[in-house]
């Protein structure tokens, strides 16, 4: 009779750890839950994702019943250990701590640490199946759940803890979400990887960073000859250009190159008649976001923009199509003369770049590494380093990027020859 008792309180005893271990293993892999994978699994109509969605809407009572239960076994486990340990050792103070240190590495080993270990390592393999069990139990015990949490509240309450459905919301910072955008690479093509993180850039990027430079702008003068206007409209490599009267600094309106050839065909090429076809400029603050002016793009039905710094000075020019590359990278219908006049690549590998390049635009093309936080070009940049301007021939090294200044004129570095790079 008393093999018999006694087996049983062991066999108890192995189910209580077993129930325990249950428990924890729960608990654990539904709090590790990827909340945003969660979210999807419910839209797709899982249904073991929505009981675990519902218990983790409160975990107050998700964690009032795993708790419960858990220390409602670990307690008669210890009872029973007791127990057994008095039949077999006697009464004793050192059988009641044999007994003690015996049910806590139990527990310890087989409900907790190894349960909480799997349940974090694969929870959703555990978790949406364990909500099919803590769902009923839940509504079963809820009333002592309930009168528990009473406490609960109350205590945090007079913590100041706040435990509303607001505190547990999951917002991700822009940070968090590039970090998520990184790690997703397996999923995620690299081409719409890169797309990704180019869009949390466009936050952190001025139109001045990618704008076409003021020396740079491909206008025409109002006031010029018809075959003038004709031959550098001919000529032109874009849609829109830039109407300035008798200096650069003075737009008075962007034309559309069909008007003018519609126009043109009629034989009337005045003044007066070109400001009626042209569109008023849209002038862009120095310093604003390429998020922004894309905004703004949209809300203007415009597709481009004179850059101004703060006493209304025109500083380049930038365009839709500019922010565009940005996120997409280079389109393969931009004008040749940009790309091969700019960067002309030498038999013995180096290569020869206008000085007037922007850094952003050097190191997206030439996988350069050149600082974009203060000048930004590569005239700039040297000028800067140099602090003076620097004779033809003169050798530097900017980072890691050696380079040769190949010519100087009225005092600006028009060209520089990039050479190669030492291995790393």
């Amino acid at each position: 009779m008393d093999d018999i008792s006694t087996g049983s309180l062991i066999v108890a005893l192995m189910v209580f750890l077993v129930l325990s271990a249950f428990f924890s293993i729960a608990e654990t892999s539904m709090m590790a839950l990827n909340r945003y994978r969660l979210k999807h699994l419910v839209k797709t109509g899982n249904r073991g994702a929505r009981l675990a969605a519902q218990l983790l809407s409160r975990t107050d009572r998700l964690l009032g019943v795993v708790l419960l239960g858990n220390n409602l076994i670990n307690a008669a486990a210890a009872a029973v250990v007791t127990y057994l340990t008095f039949r077999f050792f006697g009464e004793s103070e050192l059988s009641l701590s044999l007994g003690t240190l015996a049910v806590t590495f139990a527990i310890l080993v087989f409900s907790e640490i190894t349960p909480k270990v799997i349940g974090a390592t694969y929870p959703e393999r555990i978790a949406l199946p364990a909500a099919y069990v803590l769902t009923p139990l839940l509504k079963l015990v809820y009333p002592v759940v309930w009168f528990v949490n009473l406490f609960v509240r109350a205590l945090l309450r007079l913590l100041r803890l706040e435990t509303g459905p607001d505190a547990q919301s999951h917002k991700l910072t822009q940070e968090e979400l590039r970090t998520l955008v990184l790690e997703g690479g397996n999923f995620l093509p690299q081409k719409h990887q890169k797309m990704l993180l180019n869009l949390f850039d466009l936050e952190s990027i001025a139109v001045e960073d990618i704008m076409v430079p003021r020396s740079q702008i491909e206008a025409i003068d109002i006031g010029a000859s018809a075959e003038e206007l004709r031959r550098q409209v001919g000529t032109s490599n874009h849609t829109r250009i830039p109407v300035y009267q008798d200096r650069i600094e003075n737009i008075v309106g962007v034309l559309h190159v069909r008007k003018f050839l519609n126009m043109a065909e009629a034989d009337d090429l005045s003044p007066e008649r070109l400001r009626q076809i042209t569109r008023e400029p849209y002038f862009v603050p120095l310093g604003t976001s390429l998020l922004t002016q894309l905004q703004n793009f949209q809300e203007q039905h415009d597709r481009i923009g004179l850059v101004v710094d703060e006493y209304g000075e025109l500083m380049g020019l930038v365009t839709l199509e500019d922010i565009l590359e940005e996120i997409v990278g280079e389109f393969t219908t931009q004008s040749p003369l940009a790309t091969n006049v700019r960067f002309r690549r030498q038999p013995d590998g180096s290569i020869i770049v206008e000085g007037s390049s922007l850094l952003r635009d050097l190191n997206r093309r030439l996988g350069t590494h050149f600082p974009i936080g203060g000048p930004k070009t590569l005239n700039g940049l040297i000028l800067e380093h140099f602090e003076d301007i620097p004779e033809a021939g003169t050798s530097m090294k900017l980072g890691d990027q050696p380079l040769e200044i190949v010519q100087i004129l009225d005092r600006v570095v028009r060209s520089v020859r990039l050479l190669p790079r030492d291995p790393p």
